[in-house]
């Protein structure tokens, strides 16, 4: 029996999957799960439909997130910090820090976004990754500088 998934289904297949089950598993435990649905030529049909709709927002959003990118990467951020003996800073640069920065340059991002493994903590040029989608991540420029 052909079924169209609905719901993902862990050891048998993901949303918008179209698998064949023994006609028991599905007729019995998917279907009146409301798990999945019986794979007709209408119900096919409205799949590939709904997976070229689907495909669609994808690209545009990752045309969105490439425009982003370049606008990101252009930018260098400058943090002017007070700073102790050896150039030590007192306290340091967060992830919040430089999202508080990108979104008073007119970028909204969230700070779960901005890849910094730990703070910044010393005075110098730093590239900060900035992850805009799964497949597009930017480098923002920042400038750590003693305040004066």
């Amino acid at each position: 029996m052909e079924v169209i998934l609905i719901e993902d289904v862990p050891n048998l297949g993901e949303i918008g999957d179209l698998v064949n089950v023994k006609p028991g598993f599905g007729r019995n435990f998917l279907i009146p799960h409301k798990v999945a649905i019986p794979a007709s030529s209408k119900n096919k049909a409205r799949l590939e439909h709904e997976k070229r709709l689907v495909s669609f927002r994808l690209q545009k959003a990752k045309a969105l997130s490439a425009e982003a990118a370049k606008q990101v990467s252009s930018l260098t951020l400058v943090f002017a910090r007070k700073v102790g003996e050896q150039d030590k800073l007192f306290g340091s640069v967060t992830s919040h820090d430089i999202a508080q920065a990108l979104s008073e340059k007119g970028i909204n991002i969230d700070r779960k976004k901005v890849v910094l493994p730990e703070p910044l903590k010393q005075l110098g040029d730093f590239k900060v990754g900035i992850k805009l989608r799964a497949a597009v991540t930017a480098e923002v420029k920042v400038q750590i500088v003693a305040e004066t």
